[in-house]
């Protein structure tokens, strides 16, 4: 398990704000096969790479994804480490939902 440091609730919070749009999605879904330049992310999305910059903008600031330069394209990747801490966030609400008694109002009909 993960130690939690200070940055670790942001982290969790723009990782799932990240995470609820569509093309991100779709973002995430192409990057899980291999790294992508932006040219190639604009093509097959087949969104304008102004509308792409602000969706990987949003994913990077998350640290869901890695970006390197080569020449003039720049290069994406998972940052899986990343996508571990929202993982383990939602075991251990899991966890916990096992752990606790049911509320009160959970047994009214």
């Amino acid at each position: 398990m993960q130690t939690p440091t200070a940055s670790t609730p942001h982290l969790i919070v723009t990782g799932f704000h990240a995470l609820s749009d569509p093309i991100r999605i779709n973002v995430l879904e192409l990057l899980r096969q291999r790294e992508l330049c932006v040219c190639d992310l604009c093509e097959t999305l087949g969104v304008s790479q102004s509308k792409l910059s602000f969706h990987l903008k949003t994913l990077k600031e998350a640290g869901l994804v890695n970006s390197r330069q080569q020449g003039r394209w720049i290069y994406y990747s998972l940052n899986l480490p990343q996508f571990a801490v929202l993982e383990q966030y939602l075991a251990d609400l899991h966890r916990l939902g096992q752990i606790l008694p049911a509320r009160c109002c959970d047994n009214i009909s």
